[in-house]
């Protein structure tokens, strides 16, 4: 067995174990603890498991799948995705490492605001994720936020070269899950906590049944199947391929009755998974979630102050500028005030606009150009 091979598996069973102390891996075939968690006997384990990353899909007992919306006016556009993520970090020169030597993605550019650096990076293509350096950004504890960012490769092989990278680096993960029957994932925090999932996807028919919740339990991931994936593979890895996208979105808010009226009712999104008391799931044209939000933190908590370090904003590239026009129509019609947003948020699409949801959480609107 390769040194790499028997240390993912080290750190497959260590990811394991500490699921297992939070309360998160569990499946149909473990009826006792649903019930306890349907009588809310493990909520605080629950909750601590979830603040660690990667426990938001799955719970079999209390994931209720919602009927698609049927051409209905506010439903978005199905060609709806999004387009990158920009965070705040306090230091830019320990936090990039993690991205380009671990997660090795590529450094598209780097920059200089007034307030501090830049840098942009991706997998070749458009940017994936932005970087801005603010040494004296707060990290307010107990506040809407981050709860985690994913990022999608299409072959099933690449999320095996990104856990030997992992492994061979000695980085720390928080969790290797699969989201039943869904999406694999690795979760693992960057060094100022920002969590990232990196994920696969089973083929659409696999997951996307009428009637059925995309996530029907987490179950450990199958690391000996990704690691065979890797035999007789080249050692050398470039990095995630240009195809790699930014696909979705975990959020921390204290309401979820709000966040469903932003990001349904005016936003568009359709609502694929709601559960009463825990998180919502919504998306455009059929995909499991694009953007996700959840009580993690406990219901009530602040808003995300102005100017904190973690979620500067996400993009929300919708199809064409009529589609954002009616979309921003609904948001004037909402009272939400907007402004627009930085020239930094527009790679890969046109000028964009700025909205708050209920959370304080920065969401850009803007339609794609042909890359």
């Amino acid at each position: 067995m390769r040194a790499w091979a028997a240390a993912a598996r080290a750190v497959a069973r260590s990811a394991g174990r500490e699921a297992q102390l939070a309360g998160l891996e569990w499946g149909p075939d473990d009826p006792a603890l649903v019930r306890e968690i349907l009588l809310g006997r493990r909520a605080a384990a629950g909750r601590a498991g979830r603040a660690g990353g990667g426990g938001s899909e799955g719970m079999t007992s209390t994931t209720t799948p919602l009927p698609a919306a049927s051409g209905a006016p506010r439903v978005i556009d199905p060609r709806t995705g999004l387009d990158h993520v920009h965070l705040v970090v306090n230091d830019l020169d320990r936090v990039l490492p993690f991205y380009t030597d671990v997660l090795c993605f590529t450094l598209h550019r780097t920059g200089r605001e007034a307030q501090g650096r830049t840098a942009r990076l991706g997998a070749g293509r458009h940017d994936l994720l932005r970087l801005s350096e603010r040494p004296d950004a707060p990290r307010p504890e107990g506040t809407a936020g981050l709860h985690h960012m994913a990022f999608l490769v299409t072959e099933r092989v690449e999320l095996a070269r990104w856990l030997k990278r992992i492994t061979d680096t000695g980085t720390p993960v928080e969790r290797l899950l699969h989201h039943a029957p869904a999406a694999e994932a690795i979760y693992l925090p960057d060094p100022e906590g920002n969590t990232v999932e990196l994920n696969w996807d089973p083929p659409r028919a696999a997951w996307s049944v009428p009637g059925r919740a995309p996530f029907t339990g987490n179950r450990p991931l199958d690391v000996e199947g990704l690691l065979g994936l890797l035999e007789g593979q080249p050692e050398a890895w470039d990095g995630p391929p240009p195809d790699t996208t930014f696909s979705h979105i975990h959020l921390r808010v204290g309401d979820l009755a709000a966040a469903r009226r932003f990001y349904v009712d005016v936003i568009g999104f359709e609502e694929t998974v709601f559960r009463a008391g825990e998180a919502g799931f919504v998306a455009a044209g059929g995909y499991h979630h694009h953007v996700a939000y959840n009580l993690s933190a406990g219901p009530g908590i602040l808003p995300q102050p102005e100017g904190s370090a973690g979620l500067a904003y996400f993009v929300v590239r919708v199809s064409d500028g009529a589609e954002l026009e009616r979309v921003l129509a609904r948001v004037r019609a909402a009272g939400l005030p907007t402004v627009p947003a930085p020239p930094t948020a527009n790679a890969g699409t046109g000028p964009g606009t700025l909205v708050r949801d209920p959370a304080g959480l920065g969401v850009v609107l803007a339609a794609a150009v042909p890359r």
